[in-house]
C-alpha cells in the first residue's frame, strides 16, 4: 500500500518503527505518516532513509502522527530535524501530532519543542497547510515574530540573516518568512 504512494518505501521495512502513508489530493506534496513503535540509535537510519524517499517524490509537506510512538530519542529527534532541513528550502514544512507526554519531554529538554508546528489533531495539521498555501499568496514581510530562544518580539523586513537584540542569536528568515537558527 505504502509502496503506492511513495514508489519503494517499504522495501527497508523495520519492525521497531511501523509506518503507515496517507496520501492528500487537496493539498500539493502533503503526506501524513503514522508512526507506531519507537525511534533510536539503531533504526533512526532506516527512518530518515524511508522519509527520504517521500521527500523525493515530492512530498514537502509532512504530518508526523506521532500517537503510536512510545520513544525517540535524541538521534531520532536529529532525523525530524534532517527532514525539516530537507523541506524548508523547497517550501515545505513538518507537523508532529499527537506526540506522547514522555515523547515530548525529549523534545523539549533538548530545546526542539519550539522549531517543529505541534498540532493536536489531523485537521489542525490539513488547516495549517492550506493556511500556508494561502499566506504565500499574501504579504510576508514586514513579519513579526518571536524569537526562538528568548520570545523576544522582533520585526524582519525582508528576507536574510541578523541577531536577536535580546540574546543575541543569529537568524535566518526566508522568502516565506520561516525562521530558523542561523
Amino acid at each position: 500500500m505504502n509502496n503506492e504512494i511513495v514508489p519503494g518505501f517499504d522495501d527497508d521495512k523495520d519492525d521497531s518503527l511501523k509506518i503507515r502513508l496517507q496520501n492528500f489530493q487537496n493539498i500539493s506534496g502533503c503526506l501524513a505518516l503514522y508512526l507506531t513503535g519507537y525511534i533510536d540509535t539503531y533504526n533512526s537510519n532506516n527512518f530518515q532513509k524511508r522519509v527520504s524517499k517521500a521527500i523525493d517524490a515530492g512530498f514537502i509537506k509532512l504530518i508526523f502522527h506521532c500517537g503510536g510512538l512510545n520513544y525517540v530519542s535524541s538521534t531520532g529527534i536529529g532525523s525530524f530535524t534532517a527532514f525539516l532541513k530537507a523541506v524548508k528550502p523547497r517550501g515545505g514544512d513538518i507537523v508532529l501530532l499527537e506526540i506522547q507526554p514522555k515523547v515530548y519531554e525529549v523534545f523539549q529538554l533538548l530545546g526542539f519543542s519550539q522549531f517543529f508546528n505541534i498540532k493536536d489533531s489531523l485537521d489542525e495539521a490539513v488547516s495549517f497547510f492550506n493556511k500556508a498555501e494561502d499566506s504565500v499568496k499574501g504579504e510576508i514581510f514586514p513579519k513579526i515574530f518571536k524569537c526562538p530562544i528568548c520570545s523576544k518580539k522582533l520585526k524582519a523586513t525582508k528576507a536574510g540573516r541578523f541577531r536577536c537584540s535580546e540574546c543575541k542569536s543569529i537568524l535566518v528568515i526566508d522568502n516565506n518568512g520561516q525562521v530558523s537558527l542561523g
